[in-house]
Protein backbone atom coordinates (compact mmCIF):
# COMPACT_ATOMS: atom_id res chain seq x y z
CA UNK A 1 0.00 0.00 0.00
CA UNK A 2 1.47 3.03 -0.79
CA UNK A 3 1.13 6.44 0.86
CA UNK A 4 0.82 9.58 -0.57
CA UNK A 5 2.63 12.62 0.65
CA UNK A 6 0.71 15.78 1.65
CA UNK A 7 2.52 18.71 2.48
CA UNK A 8 1.17 22.12 4.09
CA UNK A 9 1.45 25.41 2.75
CA UNK A 10 4.17 27.11 4.06
CA UNK A 11 1.89 30.44 3.64
CA UNK A 12 -1.49 29.58 3.82
CA UNK A 13 -1.50 26.10 5.63
CA UNK A 14 -3.67 24.34 3.17
CA UNK A 15 -2.81 20.63 1.79
CA UNK A 16 -0.63 20.79 -1.10
CA UNK A 17 -1.10 16.95 -2.74
CA UNK A 18 1.10 15.35 -5.14
CA UNK A 19 1.29 17.22 -8.24
CA UNK A 20 -0.01 20.42 -7.32
CA UNK A 21 2.13 23.45 -6.02
CA UNK A 22 5.25 24.78 -6.02
CA UNK A 23 8.56 24.61 -3.81
CA UNK A 24 10.88 27.56 -3.59
CA UNK A 25 14.74 26.75 -1.69
CA UNK A 26 16.06 29.89 -0.48
CA UNK A 27 20.28 30.13 -0.16
CA UNK A 28 20.13 30.04 3.46
CA UNK A 29 18.60 26.61 2.47
CA UNK A 30 15.05 26.99 3.77
CA UNK A 31 12.62 24.76 1.79
CA UNK A 32 9.18 26.45 1.55
CA UNK A 33 5.95 24.75 -0.33
CA UNK A 34 2.99 26.92 -1.70
CA UNK A 35 0.19 25.89 -3.40
CA UNK A 36 -0.68 28.62 -5.15
CA UNK A 37 1.04 31.56 -6.99
CA UNK A 38 -1.32 33.71 -4.47
CA UNK A 39 0.06 32.07 -1.67
CA UNK A 40 3.81 32.44 -3.17
CA UNK A 41 3.28 36.05 -4.05
CA UNK A 42 2.23 37.49 -0.75
CA UNK A 43 4.86 35.61 1.25
CA UNK A 44 7.53 37.23 -1.23
CA UNK A 45 5.56 40.46 -0.20
CA UNK A 46 5.92 39.44 3.36
CA UNK A 47 2.60 39.76 4.07
CA UNK A 48 1.70 37.93 7.53
CA UNK A 49 -0.81 34.84 7.12
CA UNK A 50 -2.20 35.34 10.52
CA UNK A 51 -3.78 38.86 8.94
CA UNK A 52 -5.09 37.33 5.85
CA UNK A 53 -8.24 35.86 5.41
CA UNK A 54 -8.14 32.86 3.88
CA UNK A 55 -5.30 31.30 5.44
CA UNK A 56 -5.43 28.91 8.01
CA UNK A 57 -3.40 30.76 10.46
CA UNK A 58 -6.17 34.00 10.44
CA UNK A 59 -9.20 31.38 10.95
CA UNK A 60 -7.30 29.45 13.80
CA UNK A 61 -6.60 33.01 15.25
CA UNK A 62 -9.61 34.22 15.40
CA UNK A 63 -11.99 30.86 15.84
CA UNK A 64 -13.57 30.81 12.56
CA UNK A 65 -15.41 27.61 11.51
CA UNK A 66 -15.04 24.72 14.69
CA UNK A 67 -18.12 22.88 13.98
CA UNK A 68 -17.31 20.68 17.36
CA UNK A 69 -16.73 23.63 19.50
CA UNK A 70 -20.25 25.33 18.70
CA UNK A 71 -21.70 24.32 22.81
CA UNK A 72 -20.21 27.07 24.93
CA UNK A 73 -18.82 26.48 27.53
CA UNK A 74 -21.04 26.89 30.43
CA UNK A 75 -19.75 29.32 32.91
CA UNK A 76 -20.06 28.52 36.56
CA UNK A 77 -22.82 30.71 38.93
CA UNK A 78 -21.57 32.70 41.62
CA UNK A 79 -23.27 31.17 44.76
CA UNK A 80 -23.89 33.60 47.44
CA UNK A 81 -22.25 32.92 50.69
CA UNK A 82 -21.84 34.61 53.56
CA UNK A 83 -19.66 34.60 56.32
CA UNK A 84 -18.91 36.65 59.61
CA UNK A 85 -16.95 39.63 58.78
CA UNK A 86 -13.99 40.80 61.79
CA UNK A 87 -15.58 42.10 65.11
CA UNK A 88 -19.10 41.16 63.79
CA UNK A 89 -20.91 37.19 64.12
CA UNK A 90 -22.80 36.20 61.60
CA UNK A 91 -25.79 36.68 64.24
CA UNK A 92 -25.08 40.35 64.67
CA UNK A 93 -24.98 40.99 60.71
CA UNK A 94 -28.41 39.17 60.48
CA UNK A 95 -29.63 41.23 63.67
CA UNK A 96 -29.08 44.16 62.01
CA UNK A 97 -30.21 43.59 58.71
CA UNK A 98 -33.59 42.30 59.89
CA UNK A 99 -33.54 45.62 62.34
CA UNK A 100 -36.33 48.36 60.97
CA UNK A 101 -34.82 51.11 59.77
CA UNK A 102 -35.73 54.29 61.89
CA UNK A 103 -34.17 52.03 64.77
CA UNK A 104 -30.95 51.54 63.31
CA UNK A 105 -31.20 55.35 62.17
CA UNK A 106 -31.27 56.37 65.56
CA UNK A 107 -28.42 53.76 66.55
CA UNK A 108 -25.96 55.45 63.83
CA UNK A 109 -27.41 59.28 64.89
CA UNK A 110 -26.55 58.21 68.62
CA UNK A 111 -22.95 56.59 68.01
CA UNK A 112 -22.09 59.82 66.05
CA UNK A 113 -23.11 61.99 68.67
CA UNK A 114 -21.30 59.65 71.33
CA UNK A 115 -18.13 60.44 68.66
CA UNK A 116 -18.45 63.75 68.75
CA UNK A 117 -18.33 64.10 72.25
CA UNK A 118 -15.44 62.19 72.39
CA UNK A 119 -14.22 64.63 70.09
CA UNK A 120 -15.40 67.88 71.90
CA UNK A 121 -13.79 66.04 75.57
CA UNK A 122 -10.24 65.71 73.54
CA UNK A 123 -9.91 69.25 72.29
CA UNK A 124 -11.24 70.70 76.13
CA UNK A 125 -8.40 68.53 77.59
CA UNK A 126 -5.97 69.92 74.73
CA UNK A 127 -6.85 73.23 75.32
CA UNK A 128 -6.62 73.13 79.32
CA UNK A 129 -3.33 71.74 79.13
CA UNK A 130 -1.99 74.56 76.23
CA UNK A 131 -3.80 76.80 79.34
CA UNK A 132 -1.93 75.27 82.12
CA UNK A 133 1.33 75.54 79.48
CA UNK A 134 1.48 79.30 79.22
CA UNK A 135 0.37 80.25 82.69
CA UNK A 136 3.76 78.24 83.73
CA UNK A 137 5.20 81.14 82.57
CA UNK A 138 7.13 82.71 80.15
CA UNK A 139 10.68 80.73 78.97
CA UNK A 140 14.06 82.57 78.68
CA UNK A 141 15.14 82.24 75.16
CA UNK A 142 19.29 81.67 74.57
CA UNK A 143 20.92 84.80 73.95
CA UNK A 144 21.50 86.11 70.67
CA UNK A 145 25.46 85.46 69.69
CA UNK A 146 27.42 88.76 68.71
CA UNK A 147 30.53 89.01 67.27
CA UNK A 148 32.44 85.99 65.22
Amino acid sequence: VFKMKIELCSFSGFKIYPGHGKKVVKTDGRVFQFVTAKAERSHLMKRNPRKINWTVLYRRKYKKGNQEEITKKRTRRTTKFQRAITGATLTDIMAKRNQKPEVRKAQREQAIRAAKEKTKAKDAQKRAQKATMKSSGPKQKAAKQVGG
